[in-house]
Parts: C-alpha cells; sequence; structure tokens
C-alpha cells in the first residue's frame, strides 16, 4: 500500500457498500418476479424504487468526487466502480420493466438460471465492498465473477438457441430477447465492477 501523507475522504467505502447492497436487493425482486404468483406489479414498482435509490447513490458519488481533494483511489477508478454498478441496476431494472410491458407471462426456463447468476453475483460483490478499505483478499471475488460471468455467457447463447428453435412466434421472440439481452447486460456489468476493483487492487498494491 503506498504511504499517504495527506487525509483522504473514506466515506467512498460507505457508499459503495450500500450500493451492492442495493444490488442484492434488486436481484432478489428479480428472483421473486420469476416466481410462481408473483405480484409483478409491486415488485415492478419495487424495482423502480431500487432504481431511483442507485441514481441517488450515484449522483452522490460523483458529487463527492467533484469536492474531494484527496479520494482513496483514483479519481477515474472511482468514477468507473460507480457507472459499472449503476450498469447493474439499469439493466435488471429494465428485464424487469419490460416483462411488464410486454406482459409476458410465460418465460423460458433459462431465464431462472440468468436470474441465479445474478442474485450471486451481487451477493459476492455486496460481500466484496468492505474489503475495499483493505484491498484485502479480494483476488477469490474476482475470479468467482468472472466464472460466473462465463456460465452467463453460456446460459444466455442455451436462451438464444431456444428463442429461435421454433417454439415462439417472431414478435414473441423480440420481446423475450430484450428480456434476456438485459440480464445478459447485468452480468456483464458485474464483471466490469469485478474488473474496475481489480485494477485499483493492482494500482494500491
Amino acid at each position: 500500500m503506498r504511504l499517504r501523507l495527506t487525509p483522504r475522504d473514506d466515506s467512498y467505502y460507505e457508499m459503495f457498500a450500500d450500493f451492492a447492497n442495493n444490488l442484492v436487493t434488486a436481484s432478489r425482486l428479480l428472483v421473486e418476479l420469476i416466481s410462481e404468483d408473483a405480484d409483478r406489479e409491486a415488485i415492478t414498482e419495487k424495482m423502480r424504487q431500487c432504481e431511483q435509490a442507485g441514481d441517488e447513490r450515484t449522483h452522490a458519488i460523483m458529487r463527492r468526487l467533484n469536492t474531494s481533494f484527496v479520494t482513496p483511489f483514483d479519481r477515474e477508478d472511482i468514477y468507473r466502480l460507480a457507472s459499472s454498478l449503476d450498469d447493474v441496476m439499469d439493466a435488471m431494472e429494465a428485464a424487469v420493466d419490460f416483462i411488464g410491458l410486454y406482459q409476458l407471462d410465460r418465460l423460458p426456463k433459462g431465464i431462472i438460471d440468468q436470474v441465479g447468476i445474478l442474485e450471486r453475483s451481487a451477493e459476492l460483490t455486496a460481500e466484496a465492498m468492505p474489503k475495499l478499505r483493505s484491498l484485502r483478499n479480494l483476488s477469490g471475488y474476482w475470479v468467482a465473477i468472472n466464472q460466473l460471468e462465463n456460465q452467463a455467457d453460456q446460459v444466455y447463447r442455451r436462451l438464444l438457441a431456444h428463442l429461435f428453435g421454433g417454439e415462439y412466434d417472431a414478435l414473441t421472440v423480440l420481446k423475450l430477447k430484450d428480456v434476456v439481452d438485459q440480464l445478459e447486460a447485468a452480468a456483464d456489468a458485474f464483471e466490469h465492477v469485478a474488473n474496475t476493483i481489480e485494477s485499483i487492487a493492482v494500482k494500491e498494491a
């Protein structure tokens, strides 16, 4: 760890931890949404609230970044980390919104696998955020996220093959593809979060 001779603003750690915990809440709403007898309207509203909370956290981090003289790590890494966390939230909220807007009553079973990967990624990310302060014991986190993203890619490709396999009419294929695309985007964004944390750890070592 590099020696620092000036005080730094450590409030970022709490803000990033809060953001990651909000993603856990959002991922569990996704799990709830795809269960039987889910109250989709209520879940969609809760997801919107999560997305708004995520936006508020992003803006708070950016405001702090603009006013902090000394930051705990590079400013561009703080920006990248906040932006990637926000990308995860936006993609999950978009998937939920599409399901409601398109009135998709029947979803492919593969979406359960996508959502399960997102829930686990959110949990691992939330567990990793408190470790940003020391930047220790984080390598297992980014390795695990990379493995989950690889699984997500495989699930995504199988889902696409299923969607274009002739079971659905063309319009339904397009609607379902919007959903699975957003869930895949969320998995990609989780990997971007992990890659940013790895970059921070390497720079600060």
